[in-house]
């Protein structure tokens, strides 16, 4: 092994035909460059350990100096002396740059990236609903309104209440961060700042469990007393609900609406107890006249099947089939109903009485289901709530029949109280058209 004392020019014209060549270092005992054919030129270090030669490359020629180069061969070499393997320590040391920069990437990553994730994971988990809930909250707003404004909202929609922390880095969402961001949502919106604190604080726990972002998340960023002491406190709004002797006139002033669509969307609202977007997602494909069924989607369960009761029957039979939507819409890009609220505001302030929301339809169906005395568990499945008792949850499976028994009791004392007449179930079936029949 020729050696020579390793020079700039030395090393400038040191080149080679064969596979590979080295010229030795006299200097650092190991050091030699080492050229290829293909003109490529690297410092590179060899010794032996435990017996074996083991070579090691220290870096390209252009990158590396001549004295830099000789004092990491004679570090290599202090490792060999202490039995230490230097290209074990190569690789130890590498993985330890690249931890270094994966930490610092995670401490960098913004919140939107783990929110895209979050809801990637969660998707084929949650139903449509829920998941739309959750993009909308997320949303950078900005789109023309597709609904009704009321005056004096812009013409176009607004970012979404979790926007505003997406662009902030995860690491940095610790409660301090929560409840500067909190306090002014839920003074000028405490429902919308409940529920979506309670979807940020589900977000920052699957964060928490994540391989990718548990090490920066903060995980007690929303149980801290400061936090929940902002977390605004929402009870059921005053007068949202129906009575008895409010029914008649809000029959008289629903069934006035120009609309047929709204009408009867408000009326199957109020009569069935379903949720407002599974309702307005009903399809022509989940009306079983012939055995008289409703099935619909479920926010809970996915979906659900319920009774088909006279009136509701007689109502849909009458609707235009325009697509497969069943309450469709002409001006909708979807085709479908979108925004019933609207009308329905009308009608109550033409019949004189407080607001009631859409959402207000379905809790006035649980309330008024309880005059003629249906048991709960019956009024549950219908409006598809959870189960709340053990017996509920095993032990009960009631056939649709049974669900009919109560709620078709229930339509009926509904439309006693508004004083319309109920309908025979033959005489709503003789309403359905030869072509919708099953």
């Amino acid at each position: 092994m020729n050696r020579i004392k390793l020079t700039a020019g030395r090393i400038r014209d040191f080149t080679t035909e064969a596979g590979q060549a080295f010229l030795w270092d006299t200097e650092a005992p190991g050091l030699a460059v080492r050229a290829t054919a293909r003109g490529a030129r690297a410092f590179i270090f060899q010794a032996k350990l435990n017996g074996k030669a083991i070579r090691v490359t220290i870096g390209d020629v252009g990158t590396w100096g001549i004295d830099a180069a000789r004092a990491e061969a004679r570090r290599l070499g202090s490792l060999i002396d202490r039995d230490m393997d230097p290209r074990q320590e190569k690789e130890e040391r590498r993985a330890t740059i690249e931890a270094e920069k994966e930490a610092k990437r995670r401490r960098d990553v913004l919140m939107g990236e783990a929110w895209s994730a979050y809801l990637e994971e969660r998707r084929s988990k949650w139903s449509v609903v829920h998941l739309k809930n959750h993009l909308n909250m997320s949303k950078a707003g900005g789109e023309p309104r597709t609904r009704g404004r009321r005056k004096g909202e812009a013409a176009v929609t607004l970012p979404g209440p979790l926007y505003p922390l997406l662009s902030r880095r995860l690491a940095e969402i610790d409660a301090k961060a929560v409840k500067a961001w909190l306090a002014p949502l839920a003074a000028r919106t405490p429902t919308q700042a409940a529920q979506t604190f309670r979807a940020l604080r589900a977000f920052l726990g699957w964060c928490a469990e994540h391989k990718e972002y548990g090490t920066v998340t903060h995980a007690d960023a929303c149980k801290s007393k400061g936090v929940k002491e902002t977390v605004p406190t929402v009870g059921t709004k005053d007068g949202d609900c129906l009575q008895r002797e409010q029914l008649r006139p809000w029959f008289e002033a629903v069934r006035r609406i120009g609309n047929p669509v709204i009408a009867a969307y408000l009326q199957t609202m109020l009569l069935t107890g379903a949720r407002r977007e599974e309702l307005a997602g009903l399809t022509w494909d989940g009306v079983d006249f012939q055995w008289k069924s409703l099935t619909i989607h479920d926010k809970v369960e996915g979906e659900r099947t319920i009774p088909l009761t006279p009136h509701v029957a007689a109502l849909l039979a009458g609707l235009p089939r325009r697509n497969q939507w069943v309450f469709s819409s002409v001006t909708a890009a979807d085709g479908r109903l979108q925004e019933p609220r609207i009308q329905h505001v009308k009608a109550l302030a033409a019949a004189g009485l407080p607001h009631v929301s859409i959402h207000g339809l379905r809790r006035s169906f649980g309330t008024l289901a309880e005059w003629v005395e249906c048991p709960v568990g019956i009024v549950a499945q219908i409006m598809g709530h959870k189960p709340s008792a053990l017996a509920e949850k095993h032990y009960r499976r009631r056939p649709l029949d049974l669900l009919r028994m109560w709620h078709t009791k229930i339509e009926a004392w509904m439309l006693e109280q508004a004083g319309i007449e109920q309908p025979e179930e033959e005489a709503a079936g003789l309403r359905v058209v030869e072509g919708s029949k099953r």
